[in-house]
C-alpha cells in the first residue's frame, strides 16, 4: 500500500503562534536546488552552486571538519601543535597579535578534548582524527557530531538571518544568528561560537562589511584557507 502524500500543511515551516518561525525563514525550495539537502556529507561542503563541493579541493578521505583543521597540519602527521596553528593563522592574514590570541584560545579550549588518552599533554596538541570531539554546542550545527557537513543547516544560516542580501551577512545579522543558535546555559558554547565567527568576520569581510556565503562555505572545508594563503603569499612576493 502506497504511503499518502504529505499535505501542504504538514510541510509548513511557519507556525502562527510562534512568530520566530516567520522571522527566521527556511529555504523551502532547497530540495529543488540540489539533490538530497537533508543528507549530511562526510567528504564535501556542498550547496546549490557547488553540489560536489569546492573545485580543486582534495578531501583526502577526511570529514569536512577534519579538512577544516587539516590546513594547519602542514607536515601531515595528524597532529596540530600551537606553533602550527600560529603559522597557519599568520599566513592566511592574521596579524601577530590576533594569531597568538587565536592560537591560545583554540588549543586551551580544544586541545585536551581531541587527545587520544586521559593524560593531558602540556603541549596542547590537537589530533585531526579526533577533532569531532571538539564540537561544541550553540553553533550552527552545520557540522554534525561526527564532523559531516549538513547542507540544510548551512543554508539556514543565510535563509534565517540574511535580511538585506540573501547570500551575505552583516556583522549585526551574524550576531543575530549567534544569539539565535544559543543553547540554554551553554556559556562555553556561546563564547566559542562568538570567537569563531568574529575571527571569520575579521578574515573575510568585504569592503561593505559583509561576509559572503561562498566564502563561509569554503571556510567549513578549509579550502578558503588555501585560497587566502596563496593570495597573501602572492601579495608579499609582489
Amino acid at each position: 500500500m502506497a504511503e499518502p502524500a504529505p499535505s501542504e500543511r504538514s510541510l509548513e515551516t511557519v507556525a502562527l503562534l510562534a512568530p520566530v518561525t516567520a522571522e527566521r525563514k527556511l529555504n523551502t525550495h532547497l530540495n529543488e536546488q540540489m539533490p538530497k539537502p537533508y543528507l549530511a556529507r562526510a567528504l564535501a561542503a556542498v550547496d546549490p552552486k557547488y553540489i560536489n563541493g569546492s573545485p580543486d579541493h582534495q578531501d583526502n578521505n577526511m570529514t569536512v571538519l577534519q579538512q577544516h583543521v587539516a590546513f594547519f597540519d602542514k607536515n601531515k602527521d595528524g597532529i596540530i601543535y600551537p606553533i602550527d596553528t600560529y603559522k597557519g593563522f599568520h599566513v592566511i592574514g592574521f596579524n601577530v597579535f590576533l594569531a597568538i590570541f587565536a592560537t591560545i584560545v583554540i588549543h586551551v579550549a580544544f586541545g585536551f578534548a581531541t587527545q587520544p588518552g586521559w593524560i593531558p599533554s602540556l603541549l596542547l596538541p590537537i589530533y585531526v582524527s579526533h577533532i569531532h570531539k571538539a564540537k561544541h554546542g550553540s553553533d550552527s550545527e552545520t557540522y554534525d557530531t561526527e564532523g559531516r557537513f549538513d547542507p540544510a543547516k548551512f543554508d539556514a544560516i543565510f535563509s534565517k538571518y540574511a535580511r538585506k542580501h540573501p547570500d551575505m551577512l552583516s556583522f549585526c545579522e551574524m550576531q543575530c544568528m549567534l544569539k539565535g543558535n544559543r543553547n540554554l546555559n551553554d556559556f562555553f558554547g556561546w563564547l566559542a561560537a562568538e570567537l569563531e565567527w568574529v575571527f571569520i568576520y575579521i578574515l573575510i569581510r568585504n569592503k561593505k562589511g559583509y561576509i559572503e556565503k561562498e566564502q563561509v562555505r569554503a571556510m567549513f572545508d578549509g579550502s578558503l584557507f588555501e585560497v587566502l594563503e596563496k593570495k597573501n603569499t602572492k601579495s608579499k612576493t609582489g
